[in-house]
């Protein structure tokens, strides 16, 4: 079969082979992703009568066995072939003749690719959202194991003021459920289904796109078709955006491990499995999978960046550059869900030496406390910071783990408040419950059980 757009002409072997670029092997990603829009569309083009009921069983029948053989992994796509979407056709054309030929009837590969990423970019969301919500509460449990160790307080990476190793993790759990709102933003644009923009401008024909959008477990309808077509790209970098959020707080959890793992300060330790080797020197264990956790967070970064460059200057209405998209987003989304797992299964792993922890505290961290202690007994807090600053040798050393007695504020070290971060897990939770119902019910409606588009 020729391409989707032949019409009496090749194109030169060069432009070819630049123009479809790594399409043919990204697209191997999206082929249930489009079985399911395919699905959707011919079920909305029988309901308004542009294919016979019959016809539209059969196709939805070769769909669903199209999509179990890319679940399977037994599918190729040519350089020929282009894409998925044309991989799709011809088999149709080459299983059921005429009725395969029908398929595209009121489409543009426009609206096709554009709803295959959407469709794949929830999926991809939804198990991105479902680590992060695992990982905050492995962060908030190891807070609450560690809840009253103590911890050296640094800024400027120097001693500055006592903490807990509790305080420490739970920091990065707050962070990550501020992350999570972006994540959920990140879902609302990508919930919109673009099915019927066609190539920027719909069609002349009565489709009824709000019967495929909730077949598609859409929860809205992207209803400007130029509208749906320029906002290919600014989801996409919109997602990766709310994702490098994530991965920003991560990066900062790696750096922190890494360097409390060192030898000099011997807070954590991380086990054999969780490290690599060198292949010179016969000692070195490695924290690879945490410095290549920063590096891959400044590489979803710059994918995010990528993607605003390619569309920012584009005029209105479909433009081949948006090809170009299609590569960071797929990377950036696998990227970031490798990045947050690797992440739980380091604080899973992590071995703490509290011994160390308390051994690090040096009388100068109890020098705000002092200079607290001397506000109380009527001096002013400018007065007894500077002659708590020009005496630090008189700082009085304290015991680490009476810390708690005049830190009880909410959030404090003393009262961290645990139990409400974990309320707002449970809200995320039965969220998220909400949303996977809906986007698996749509998936095992069209394309039968134990199916995932990712």
């Amino acid at each position: 079969m020729a391409k989707l757009w032949q019409k009496g002409y090749s194109i030169h072997e060069l432009l070819e082979s630049f123009t479809v670029g790594q399409d043919y092997l990204l697209d191997l990603q999206l082929v249930k992703a489009d079985c399911l829009g395919s699905i959707a569309h011919t079920r909305g083009l029988a309901k308004v009568g542009l294919l016979p009921v019959e016809e539209q069983k059969a196709l939805e029948t070769a769909l669903r066995s199209l999509a179990r053989r890319a679940q399977e992994g037994t599918v190729t796509i040519t350089v020929n072939q282009e894409d998925c979407h044309t991989w799709i056709e011809e088999a149709l054309v080459e299983e059921l003749g005429d009725p395969g030929k029908k398929v595209h009837l009121g489409r543009s590969r426009n609206d096709q690719v554009l709803t295959a990423l959407r469709l794949y970019g929830k999926d991809m969301l939804l198990r991105v959202r479902s680590s992060a919500l695992d990982l905050v509460e492995r962060l908030n449990g190891f807070a609450k194991n560690y809840e009253r160790v103590p911890m050296p307080g640094r800024t400027h990476m120097q001693i500055a003021m006592p903490s807990t190793l509790g305080m420490w993790a739970n920091a990065f759990a707050e962070q990550l459920l501020d992350d999570y709102r972006l994540l959920m933003a990140a879902w609302i644009l990508n919930d919109k289904s673009p099915l019927g923009a066609a190539a920027s401008y719909g069609v002349p024909l009565p489709l009824d796109r709000e019967f495929t959008q909730k077949s598609m477990g859409f929860s809205r309808l992207h209803r400007n078709p130029l509208a749906a077509n320029n906002s290919r790209g600014k989801t996409e970098a919109a997602t990766l955006d709310a994702l490098d959020h994530t991965c920003l707080t991560l990066s900062k959890l790696a750096q922190d491990l890494i360097l409390f793992s060192l030898p000099e300060f011997g807070y954590f330790s991380l086990p054999l499995e969780l490290t690599s080797g060198s292949s010179i020197m016969p000692q070195k264990k490695n924290p690879d999978g945490l410095e290549l956790l920063r590096a891959r967070s400044a590489s979803l970064s710059g994918w995010a960046v990528q993607i605003k460059n390619i569309v920012r200057s584009l005029p209105s209405g479909y433009n081949r550059d948006f090809q170009d998209t299609k590569e960071p987003f797929l990377r950036g989304l696998k990227t970031a869900l490798e990045c947050v797992r690797i992440a739980d299964l380091t604080i899973e792993k992590l071995e703490v030496h509290p011994d160390r922890l308390k051994a690090a505290f040096t009388p100068e961290i109890f020098a705000t406390d002092d200079a607290i202690a001397l506000v109380q007994e009527g001096l002013s807090f400018r007065d007894a910071y500077r002659k708590v600053g020009t005496h630090l040798e008189e700082v009085q050393d304290r015991n680490p783990d009476e810390l708690f007695i005049h830190r009880t504020s909410l959030g404090y070290a003393g009262n961290l408040g645990l139990e409400l971060l974990n309320q707002e897990i449970e809200g995320f939770r039965a969220q998220l419950g909400l949303d996977e119902k809906n986007h698996l019910g749509a998936i095992e409606d069209c394309l039968g059980p134990d199916l995932r588009l990712s």
